[in-house]
């Protein structure tokens, strides 16, 4: 089987079957992380183009560790240290990269909509590593195969993303994703935290945290994104510590089953206590695993790899 799309820039419109496709294929794959030696020649001969305006950690180390695992060639790109600091532009950055011959491009990025300008034009596959407040589709398909793995299938769960939606690309890939897969979706922070129009995705909107969380089988905690926020969204930290951080005592009477999901990097005692970070409903570092895995099955199959 193959992807239905030569891209990967947001699981907006993405169907069932190609979420399933790309889960399943994640699955696969991480099999053979677990094995000794943990690299398949699967992308011999691809090389793919790492393009990061944007800093980061967990993605960018997932995306370029992927790669490896697959035999593939990369190279990597710093906004610090390119041409864009003299004038470039995002256009004939990537479009010097694809003359040298580049398969497939990842791509991070502070405007949204950048990787679907790229994917128009460029011939290499695009992914979307994360554009603006937009979308991060590799994001919510490892957080979904988190949730395949210790449920089953996400038909029926009530999912609750909790914190700052508005800002927040992750919340809008999951919501996407999750509700694609059968799952309920709710999100819940502070009334200026939250788009106008989330209603019309999909999902249940709360303002109190408790009332968001009573049933709930998966609650998926957002960063405060201070670096993204004007000012005046919030009036303190201090409150919103004390009306949205999930601590032990709000989970008091929580499913026994409840996962607790985190995309990082986190802000541990604001948004989340250190002790619900790293107690028995967390599942954060199998986040970061299957991280690996999903990125794997995206590179695999927009390389042709599903044909």
């Amino acid at each position: 089987m193959a992807l239905k799309s030569k891209h990967l820039l947001g699981l907006e419109g993405v169907n069932r079957e190609d979420i399933q496709l790309m889960l399943d294929t994640a699955a696969s794959f991480k099999e053979i992380l677990e094995r000794p030696i943990k690299i398949v020649p699967a992308l011999r001969g691809i090389t793919v183009a790492n393009l990061f305006f944007e800093p980061s950690t967990r993605t960018r180390f997932s995306f370029e560790l992927a790669e490896k695992r697959l035999s593939a060639d990369s190279v990597s790109f710093s906004k610090d240290s390119s041409s864009v600091r003299k004038g470039e532009t995002l256009k004939d950055t990537v479009r010097n990269i694809e003359a040298m011959r580049v398969d497939l491009v990842v791509i991070r990025h502070s405007a949204a909509g950048a990787p679907h300008f790229l994917a128009r034009c460029v011939d290499a596959s695009v992914i979307n590593a994360g554009d603006g407040a937009h979308e991060h589709p590799t994001q919510a398909l490892l957080d979904m195969m988190t949730l395949r793995e210790k449920y089953g299938s996400l038909e029926g769960l009530r999912v609750v993303i909790v914190g700052d939606i508005a800002h927040s690309r992750v919340a809008r890939s999951n919501i996407w994703g999750l509700n694609t897969l059968g799952a309920s979706v709710a999100v819940c922070g502070p009334k200026t935290l939250i788009p106008l129009d989330v209603e019309q995705l999909g999902v249940d909107v709360y303002v109190h945290l408790d009332d968001a969380l009573e049933g709930a089988d998966v609650i998926n905690v957002l960063r405060l994104q201070f670096e993204r926020q004007t000012q005046g969204l919030l009036p303190s930290v201090r409150e919103y510590i004390r009306q949205y951080c999930i601590t032990t005592e709000r989970l008091a009477d929580a499913k026994e089953n409840l996962t607790i999901m985190h995309p990082g990097p986190i802000n541990r005692g604001v948004e989340i206590t250190q002790e619900v970070a790293d107690g028995p409903y967390s599942v954060i570092l199998d986040q970061v695993t299957n991280g690996v895995a999903v990125r794997m099955a995206a590179l695999f199959l927009l390389s042709g790899g599903g044909v």
